[in-house]
């Protein structure tokens, strides 16, 4: 039976701006702030690594707190839109923070200023902006595939901005002024940039009526308003599809991390920075690329498991042979088999809210609850923990291996060899568990006995 529509093609390509700002948050954040606090502001890559550690403690408290309060809320504008619109603007400020560190003050100082900056941006204003962004999947239409073209457009505006960042900040830092000045300058540029698009984003699509997103026949869900923070987490818990994502997404992270490392590989490495941005063309390409057919290839391939499993095991394979390259020395070979992990993943990522979404159906059609918002929270979660801890575990792995801070011209051989582990082996290592992750994830099979028991 065809599925009513609810969104017009401006709507879902408006609704895609919304990750141009969420990825001027992460993707400068996760590229570069890691290089800008040790070569800029010379700060210690361990202490900072265990900074950004400690500030995620705070994330998973946020991340479930915020999904509720999006799911209790009633307001003209609905449930998400709010707390999207206004968290951006913390979001533009706290950003800003983390760039303009003062140089005069002391190293305790700078440490504390990060912190603070940081945890504020993290676990509040961008957790409930992505969130309540993510979950706008689910309370603007119940066409599935609306939600796949929603994702699809979306992680195009995403991997298209990551693109630009990563290809031009390095060169624009320098342009702007060089050292702090020049990062300051281009903090600003991008803080407002992600307040446009976020706010065309806002106003691009409007929330459905709860009668509309409820089934008439279940009168128990008129209870859902009243379910409180605990009770939400345990049904969020016990779907064993939320924790798999949630594990996805987190590797997903750690692993975006690792390619950011890349900014150390290439310069120390490959001994030229610049090269950067070829591979973020080769990374983020074939990632529009692919996104634009995923839509076509979900209706083919009559669900997302096996398009999501089959795809994810071309990425792995390729990260394999990323590996093989790197040590033959041949950049033009990681360039290229970067290019076919990149295009593999691709279908996860257009599809990716749209499985949410059948995760939170699983989820109201076992218990007749609604829980779109803390359902969603898993992206943030994800982003957050995955990336936070990454550039952790990046700061402290560098620390670790004798990283020299500072602007230093070389690196101890004992950092290079490290620099190899991370930016080569570590990507193939999470591409290689989430192929095995995604493999066990046929939400949509599951969806579909439990409504034949239900008729």
């Amino acid at each position: 039976m065809e599925q009513k529509s609810y969104l017009k093609m401006r709507n879902i390509v408006g609704y895609g701006t919304g990750d141009i700002a969420g990825n001027v948050v992460y993707a400068f954040l996760s590229s570069f702030v890691m290089i800008y606090l040790t070569n800029t502001v010379g700060l210690n890559a361990g202490i900072v690594g265990t900074l950004i550690a400690v500030s995620k403690l705070f994330d998973g408290i946020s991340d479930v707190f915020f999904g509720s309060m999006i799911d209790k809320t009633k307001s003209k504008m609905g449930k998400a839109r709010p707390w999207m619109f206004w968290g951006f603007f913390g979001c533009a400020i706290t950003l800003f923070g983390v760039f303009a560190i003062p140089t005069n003050i002391g190293k305790t100082a700078q440490y504390a200023w990060f912190f603070i900056a940081y945890t504020l941006l993290n676990a509040v204003f961008y957790t409930a902006n992505n969130i309540a962004y993510s979950a706008l999947t689910a309370l603007v239409t119940k066409n599935s595939k609306e939600r796949v073209q929603m994702g699809s457009f979306r992680f195009i505006f995403a991997f298209t901005t990551s693109l630009f960042i990563q290809t031009i900040t390095v060169s624009a830092v320098d342009v702007l002024g060089g050292g702090a000045v020049g990062w300051r300058n281009i903090a600003i540029i991008y803080c407002i940039l992600g307040v446009i698009t976020n706010t065309l984003a806002v106003f691009s699509v409007k929330e459905l009526p709860e009668e509309e997103l409820k089934d008439c026949e279940d009168a128990e869900e008129k209870k859902d308003d009243k379910l409180t923070l605990i009770q939400s987490a345990k049904l969020l818990f016990s779907n064993k599809y939320y924790l798999m994502i949630c594990g996805v997404y987190i590797l997903q992270q750690l692993y975006g991390a690792m390619i950011n490392i890349g900014i150390y590989f290439m310069t120390y490495v490959l001994l030229n920075k610049n090269l950067f941005g070829a591979f973020s063309w080769a990374v983020n390409i074939p990632l529009i690329i692919a996104l634009v057919f995923t839509p076509n290839l979900v209706s083919r391939w009559k669900g997302m498991y096996k398009l999501n499993k089959y795809s994810y095991m071309v990425a792995t394979a390729g990260r394999l042979l990323v590996v093989v390259a790197g040590y033959m020395g041949s950049i033009p070979l990681m360039l290229l088999f970067t290019a076919i992990a990149a295009l593999g993943q691709g279908p996860w990522q257009g599809d990716m809210n749209a499985v949410i979404a059948s995760c939170s159906e699983h989820t109201y059609l076992k218990t007749g609850k609604r829980v779109d918002g803390i359902m969603y929270s898993c992206t943030s979660l994800g982003v957050k923990l995955g990336g936070g801890l990454g550039t952790a575990i990046a700061g402290w792995l560098l620390e670790m291996s004798g990283f020299i801070n500072g602007d230093a011209a070389v690196q101890p051989d004992s950092c290079i060899n490290m620099m190899y582990f991370m930016y080569l082996w570590l990507p193939f290592i999470f591409d290689l568990v989430i192929t095995i992750i995604l493999s066990f994830m046929n939400v949509e099979e599951a969806n579909e006995k439990l409504k034949a028991e239900r008729q």
